[in-house]
């Protein structure tokens, strides 16, 4: 049983035995309600004061009967009450214990501050791709009602203390989507000072908002209003652009995605031209951009376009062949 409803059901036995006692004394007896409370009360508690006043015998009878009954149920509704409450608070700290054994076993992990609707999207998406994150949320009715399967931790993310609890040293990246670009903003600057190799995306929904960000050292700013309005309209001028690129990105099609592949230095197609990978003869993927680790984006690379060590590549086919060149470039 849920332990809140146990602890009410043990407080309903405990009210109902009160109040069985206290009718009874006054039914019997005849005596005032307070009169008949008290001597309830005395009865049940064992401490044995004298009787509020002389009791007849059908007045010593109930009283045995309600020592008999009430006495056992009580202590058992206070045993079991106690045994609730501190199991909970045990789970409790089990709990924590658990969450901080977790967290520091993440590494190469994203934070996500804020758990709203933004939040939930970004969530499902990691969740699919199989990365690593944890949630910093400052509400605890949000924090509780999150999948039992998301790490969280329920506090303030402009806090470095929070952020530190996160692994934030350890992080590959952190997303704040806190629903004030003031709080985005402190996020952004407590993270960039705790982690300077950190990759941080922020939201904006202010204009002058997002170049404040970047100041503050975030490498994107997304701002959910602009790109809105954006995908509105081009949907109305460009119909079938826009149907191409959402089916391109749809989480879980197994038609057609697109994905960006990291090329290790191990890889044995460093030093290649396209043509000679043969990637789009074996797999029937095509290579859309290469970008360089100098961050230089090469759109639309000819087949004689070199692939060097720690390219990224933007690849677009099928989930099984883009999950083959992944395994491909890694060898």
């Amino acid at each position: 049983m849920n332990p809140k409803y146990q602890i009410l059901l043990l407080i309903a036995l405990i009210f109902g035995v009160i109040s069985f006692g206290t009718l009874g004394f006054s039914i019997i007896e005849g005596w005032r309600i307070f009169d008949s409370l008290y001597m309830t009360v005395i009865t049940l508690t064992t401490v044995g004061y004298l009787e509020v006043h002389p009791l007849s015998t059908a007045g010593r009878a109930f009283t045995i009967v309600l020592i008999l009954s009430g006495v056992g149920t009580m202590l058992y509704a206070l045993s079991v009450g106690a045994r609730a409450l501190l199991e909970g608070e045990i789970r409790e700290i089990l709990g924590r214990r658990k969450l901080s054994k977790k967290i520091g076993e993440l590494k190469d992990h994203y934070i996500i501050c804020g758990f709203g609707r933004m939040g939930k999207i970004i969530c499902r998406e990691m969740t699919q791709d199989g990365a690593a994150y944890i949630v910093i949320e400052k509400m605890s009715e949000v924090a509780a009602s999150m999948d039992k399967d998301i790490l969280i931790i329920q506090g303030d993310a402009t806090q470095d203390a929070v952020l530190k609890e996160a692994g934030i040293e350890r992080a590959q990246g952190l997303i704040s989507v806190l629903s004030t670009d003031a709080d985005n903003l402190y996020v952004v600057l407590s993270a960039r000072g705790l982690n300077s190799k950190l990759r941080i995306v922020a939201r904006a929904s202010d204009e002058g908002a997002e170049q404040k960000l970047f100041r503050a050292g975030a490498d994107s700013v997304v701002s959910p209003y602009y790109i809105g309005g954006l995908r509105i309209a081009h949907t109305i001028l460009k119909p079938a652009v826009v149907d191409f690129i959402e089916f391109a990105t749809r989480s879980g099609n197994i038609e057609l995605q697109m994905e960006e592949i990291k090329v290790k230095e191990t890889s044995h197609i460093v030093g290649k031209a396209l043509d000679e990978c043969e990637i789009r003869k074996d797999l029937g993927i095509i290579i859309v951009a290469i970008k360089r680790e100098s961050g230089e984006m090469e759109f639309n690379p000819t087949s004689a376009t070199v692939i060097r060590k720690g390219d990224t590549l933007v690849a677009m086919g099928e989930t099984k062949h883009l999950k083959a060149l992944e395994d491909m470039v890694g060898v």
